[in-house]
């Protein structure tokens, strides 16, 4: 079998059995959630705990609690009986990971997770192993085999307990209410953490950098407005103050190729109408997804009143590392 032919027979086996995964889950993962929620909601943590393999699927288990809201640590079970045991506190729920459920170095840490007020969920493929008869709620991860084809490297087992783990986070994440804002707290160094904790206004261009001219203006007045505020894109005001439409560069360079004498024309017979706008206290969250979903490089932000205020261009939302 060539690489090609064995990178998608791995693929679909895995697949399959994330397939086989879901079908089986049950009441158990109920459970679970609420154990795990029990813990988070009267300040506990979740102890993550696994050994080779499984011990590395834990670390991302517990990155992916942590990150959605839902303390996690994890706890290395060689380390525990040498003093690590003092991760643990009254009140934690400890999630075990083993496929076998009979790994010696997790079994022999079972007795002293016990002396703990704790509650344990057992990750496993052997549903009847003595991990799984010593815990509180067991979640099945078995698979038919792994997409080794020796079937001996942890493959298809691992993915199945990766999964789980998410699906567990997911879940918990959803029972807890836990939201968007609450989301970038977590996460404040990154674009998607930026676009929650910013709002509209305070990445949108307004004041000197806000190109506006009134609906009476030429199309060179639109022109000069535009070079002097640095901007692809001009607001265009009614009388009252009101939002009549916007002008961009690629209005003009369109126009252009039709009437070389363009510039002498009302900039009101050019405009965009009824432009793509946002709200000025929305998310800017809000603004990246509007410019997606309409497809336009630039957004007119309106007060509450509905008047122009400022202008989101979408290079302004790479400069600021938001998109």
């Amino acid at each position: 079998m060539d690489a090609i032919a064995r990178g998608k027979q791995v693929i679909e086996m895995e697949a399959a059995a994330l397939i086989s995964l879901g079908q089986r889950l049950d009441g158990s993962f109920g459970r679970a959630v609420e154990l795990l929620r029990q813990a988070i909601d009267s300040r506990g943590k979740i102890v993550v705990v696994g050994i080779g393999k499984s011990g590395n699927i834990g670390h991302k288990i517990a990155a992916t609690l942590n990150s959605t809201g839902s303390t996690a640590v994890v706890l290395n079970s060689q380390n525990a009986l040498h003093g690590d045991l003092g991760l643990v506190c009254d009140g934690d729920a400890v999630i075990a990971l083993s496929y076998s459920g009979e790994t010696s170095e997790l079994l022999d840490l079972l007795p002293h997770l016990r002396r703990f007020d704790i509650t344990l969920v057992a990750m496993t493929g052997k549903p009847g192993s003595t991990l799984s008869r010593h815990s509180d709620v067991t979640l099945d991860t078995s698979v038919e085999r792994e997409a080794c084809p020796l079937n001996l490297a942890p493959t298809s087992s691992s993915t199945a307990m990766l999964v789980m783990g998410d699906a567990l986070a997911m879940a918990l994440l959803d029972v807890r209410g836990f939201t968007e804002e609450q989301f970038a707290r977590f996460h404040p160094g990154g674009a998607l953490g930026r676009a929650l904790l910013l709002k509209v206004s305070d990445i949108m261009r307004a004041g000197a950098a806000l190109a506006a001219v009134p609906e009476s203006a030429i199309v060179r007045d639109t022109l000069t407005a535009m070079s002097a505020a640095r901007s692809g894109a001009c607001v265009i005001l009614r009388e009252n103050g009101g939002l009549a439409g916007i002008f961009t560069h690629g209005d003009f360079a369109r126009s252009y190729q039709q009437d070389a004498m363009v510039g002498n024309r009302p900039v009101a017979e050019l405009m965009t109408r009824n432009p793509i706008s946002v709200a000025a206290d929305a998310l800017a969250a809000e603004a990246v997804q509007t410019i997606g979903s309409h497809r336009v490089d630039d957004v007119v932000v309106l007060d509450a009143d509905g008047r122009p205020v400022g202008l989101i261009d979408t290079q302004d939302l790479a400069r600021l590392k938001i998109v």
